[in-house]
């Protein structure tokens, strides 16, 4: 004997329409983004030759004197303030998705940089930082001879 079970298409629905009514309006503060979100937000671009660590950030809106860029211990810490500006009259949004306020990345980088000859150069909203890799970091070239040959200028 065979039980059949009736389907019903809308059961999920419903229950994904249940959880956004008693979690999103009983608890508001987890539609909130946590700061951990905010930090994800500023997109990086990270690349490396062998000379150099560059870092690309989007700060949309932001000023070149709102910017603070420090790197210790390997990791590369960007910080920025986006003021917003007083509006005269009142008005009533029906979408705001852009930021104001303090934020702030942290990378490690990918290899030991040298932080005293870095470039940070701000055109378009885009941060681009050139950083120099380490003498100690940087590849070397080892001339490889054959067991019997005699090396250049040792004869």
């Amino acid at each position: 004997m065979t039980n059949l079970t009736r389907w019903d298409p809308f059961a999920e629905l419903r229950t994904t329409l249940d959880r956004l009514f008693d979690e999103g309006f009983s608890r508001p503060w987890r539609l909130i983004p946590s700061p951990a979100e905010y930090e994800a937000s500023i997109p990086v671009e990270v690349s490396e030759t062998d000379e150099e660590v560059e870092v690309k950030a989007a700060l949309p809106g932001v000023r070149p004197e709102e910017v603070e860029v420090t790197v210790a211990d390997d990791v590369l810490t960007i910080k920025a303030q986006h003021k917003e500006t007083a509006e005269e009259k009142k008005r009533d949004y029906y979408r705001r998705e852009l930021r104001y306020g303090a934020f702030h990345r942290a990378l490690s980088l990918p290899a030991g940089v040298d932080a005293d000859r870095a470039e940070a150069t701000f055109e378009n909203g885009v941060l681009r930082l050139r950083l120099p890799k380490a003498e100690a970091v940087r590849p070397k070239q080892i001339k490889v001879t054959s067991a019997g040959s005699i090396p250049a200028g040792a004869a």
